[in-house]
């Protein structure tokens, strides 16, 4: 989404001076123009909107580090990308620690309410899965949001700034409006039927019965008033006080409108999440995974997500080919059998509570060598394929029987920051479906997300245990890819995206394109795409079909595509130069922007 801001954001933000903290003079930040690609130096920010990059990069120029700008730039996209992210949501927050050189990360994912069974998205008149958009649309969908009080605890344990400091720009971005572009516009008419059916949704998106006018201003003055209320009272207003009940109060008795806009096919079913979940929900601070990857540490998410150990995985089986003497053609078909392969078993053996040793082998270069040796070079493995035995005892090609698969869907928004100090955040925020579950808390302004319809709704592993069933206070899977590359102990690289299960493939395709391939970051980045998560076709952009499909080796089938994730990334140049770096078209094109530019002026 690209939304520009009318863009009189104040944020009064503290000195670093000793003594007693000294509220900065407010002044208007300077927007930068809305570039994919920025070289400099003393900071950086690339997001998906031009309004966050211009808060974020506020904070890093009044001396705020990552952690400050990143939580300032997410709120401002609770703002701007209501459909991706905010906080009804959750996300994963990866950070590199300049002092420590240590990578730490925050699992801010949502949380099933205490009520939640392996069969609650299962119709209880039918025995069978409700259809996708039938759970969506209605509280069965709804996770206990993380959002807030991920941003809490990444301000409390490495920032600057405070959580009201940061949420200042944001409420201000809210309450003096934006001009609605296209894709803000195209997003709430795709949801036109949704939306409609609630009150309170209707009222904010679809004024008059239809969305927003391309040109004009949308302001959203509860999600100021939200903010400003958190910034008073704090993080427990929301999880412990009247915003909280107001949540469980949507979930349990969706605000249906009277007359609805559009129409419907199923019930809005109500569910049974209560404050007591809301009070209950804590944060998570598991360590990353890591894979090492020609000479290169790649850290990224661990369980509930499923990235970390998915591209770690992929990178391992990669590393036993050297695609740089390979024809492009070759590389990308290894790229895509890999792919395959660790979604075979990521779909089998990851999970909110999978068993440790088992990630950790999934994670070891010999379990990589058994996964490598099933490629082969003259044709596409016939899809889908087994997992594979993580058992420790390696020297074969054996596998697993075959499940089935399936994907969670494609909405979420990324963003990318690093300091002058070297610290560096890759977070990967959302609130699932674009649109997350149609519901806007009344009062509140803010949507709620539709996280839970990332479990699988029925068993997916045939005889062997599903990790990804529903329960009461367990995580759904996710496919967030927040990774940070690290070579000899220094930031080389940070990269993520939004796009469902294609945020695996993505960050994949990105490395590859940039480690392997000789491309730079912005090619990396534009370079036409293509996603194959162990199906029966590859999921792709019409540019790749175009540039690989005759010289593929037979097998390979592709389904057509208009765009694939929508990426942010920072890589670090030498003498301290910074490249910060956005998608130049796909979802309208993102914003990258540098304290200084380089080359000084």
């Amino acid at each position: 989404m690209r939304a520009r801001a009318l863009f009189t954001a104040t944020i009064a933000l503290t000195t670093l001076a000793a003594g007693a903290a000294v509220p900065a003079q407010a002044a208007k930040p300077a927007e930068p123009p809305k570039e994919p690609v920025a070289v400099g130096y003393g900071g950086a920010v690339s997001t998906v909107d031009e309004t966050a990059t211009a808060v974020g990069l506020d904070v890093l120029r009044r001396g705020g580090n990552a952690v400050d700008a990143a939580v300032a730039a997410a709120a401002t996209l609770g703002v701007t990308e209501p459909f991706s992210a905010g906080v009804g949501g959750g996300g994963f927050f990866v950070y590199y620690d300049a002092k420590s050189k240590r990578v730490h990360t925050i699992d801010g994912r949502e949380t099933a309410p205490a009520s939640m069974t392996a069969t609650s998205l299962v119709n209880p008149s039918t025995g069978k899965p409700y259809e996708f958009d039938e759970a969506r649309i209605s509280g069965l969908s709804v996770g206990v949001p993380g959002t807030l009080l991920t941003w809490r605890d990444a301000l409390d344990r490495w920032g600057t700034r405070s959580l009201s400091q940061m949420l200042t720009p944001a409420a201000r971005v809210a309450e003096d409006g934006f001009t609605v572009d296209e894709t803000f516009a195209s997003q709430i008419a795709a949801n036109r039927a949704a939306f409609g059916q609630f009150s309170s949704t209707s009222a904010l998106y679809l004024p008059g019965g239809q969305p927003p006018v391309v040109g004009s201003t949308f302001r959203n003055r509860d999600l100021a008033d939200t903010y400003r209320l958190v910034a008073k009272r704090g993080t427990d207003v929301f999880y412990r006080g009247e915003i909280g009940r107001d949540v469980a109060a949507t979930v349990q008795h969706p605000p249906v409108a009277t007359r609805p806009i559009g129409s419907w096919p199923y019930p809005i079913r109500p569910a049974g999440m209560t404050a007591v979940d809301l009070a209950d929900y804590r944060t998570r601070f598991p360590a990353p995974t890591r894979s090492d990857y020609r000479g290169l540490e790649v850290y990224g998410m661990s369980t509930p997500s499923s990235g970390g150990v998915a591209v770690g995985e992929a990178l391992n089986i990669l590393e036993q080919y050297d695609l740089r003497s390979m024809s492009a053609a070759q590389a990308m078909h290894h790229y895509l059998e890999a792919s395959a392969l660790a979604f075979a078993d990521r779909n089998r053996y990851v999970g909110d509570y999978s068993r440790q040793d088992v990630l950790r082998e999934l994670l070891t270069d010999e379990y990589a060598k058994e996964r490598a040796c099933q490629i082969d070079a003259s044709a596409a493995l016939p899809k889908p394929v087994a997992p594979g035995v993580p058992d420790g005892a390696y020297g074969g090609c054996s596998a697993a029987a075959v499940a089935d698969t399936r994907d969670d869907r494609k909405s979420t928004t990324n963003l990318t920051v690093a300091d002058r100090w070297g610290n560096v955040v890759e977070y990967t925020l959302t609130i699932e479906a674009t649109g997350g579950s149609g519901m806007v808390v009344p009062g509140r302004g803010f949507l709620l997300n539709n996280e839970l319809t990332d479990f699988n709704f029925a068993p997916t592993q045939g005889t062997a245990p599903d990790p990804n069933l529903p329960g009461p206070g367990k995580r759904p899977r996710s496919s967030m890819s927040p990774t940070i590359v690290l070579a000899d102990g220094q930031p080389f690289l940070a990269v993520g995206t939004p796009g469902g299960a294609t945020i695996i493939t993505t960050v994949l395709q990105m490395l590859v394109n940039r480690i392997d391939l000789g491309m730079t970051l912005p090619e990396a980045l534009a370079a036409p795409r293509a996603s194959q998560r162990n199906g029966a076709s590859t999921q792709a952009e019409p540019d790749f079909i175009a540039a690989y499909a005759g010289s593929l080796p037979p097998g390979h089938v592709f389904s057509r595509t208009a765009e694939i994730g929508s990426a942010t990334g920072i890589e670090f140049l030498k003498g301290g130069r910074l490249l910060a770096a956005a998608e130049p078209v796909r979802r309208g094109g993102g914003a990258a922007a540098v304290v200084g530019r380089w080359p000084r002026n």
